[in-house]
């Protein structure tokens, strides 16, 4: 997970979102109204968007936004990777009591998944290896 989540007031435009992601190389923006976070937006959805003629510079990110699907920070890693899949979704933020305490990705889910299968690998090859072997 990661605890930096990047957000846009829901007033913001489309426009004004594609500039924040590109500053900050990510793929979304959660929706917020002050501090209440309302939805999610993706770099998809701004691309859709204007493929349906919408004016970026005029549209707010509001009317776009996405139902916000959420998990709370003591679920694992497979449930995150389970919920995602139901929705169709690739990023997922994590809250608690009303605040956003981060996002759970595709990506992390992807990396953790290959440190996991690797860490096992090294496990078993350590058990089989001979004492004296040298790599």
């Amino acid at each position: 997970m990661s605890r930096t989540v990047r957000t846009v007031e829901s007033a913001s435009s489309l426009l004004g979102a594609a500039k924040l992601m590109a500053r900050w190389k990510i793929g979304c923006l959660v929706i917020v109204k002050g501090q209440r976070p309302l939805g999610i937006i993706t770099e998809g959805d701004v691309s859709k968007a204007v493929a349906r003629g919408l004016d970026p510079s005029k549209t707010p990110v509001g009317f776009l936004r996405r139902k916000l699907v959420t998990i709370g920070p003591d679920e694992r890693l497979e449930e995150a990777a389970k919920v995602m899949a139901s929705h169709g979704i690739k990023k997922l933020p994590v809250m608690e009591g009303g605040k956003l305490l981060g996002i759970v990705t595709q990506t992390d889910i992807v990396g953790s998944s290959f440190d996991l299968v690797t860490s096992l690998k090294e496990m078993v090859l350590a058990r089989y290896r001979p004492p004296d072997f040298q790599p």
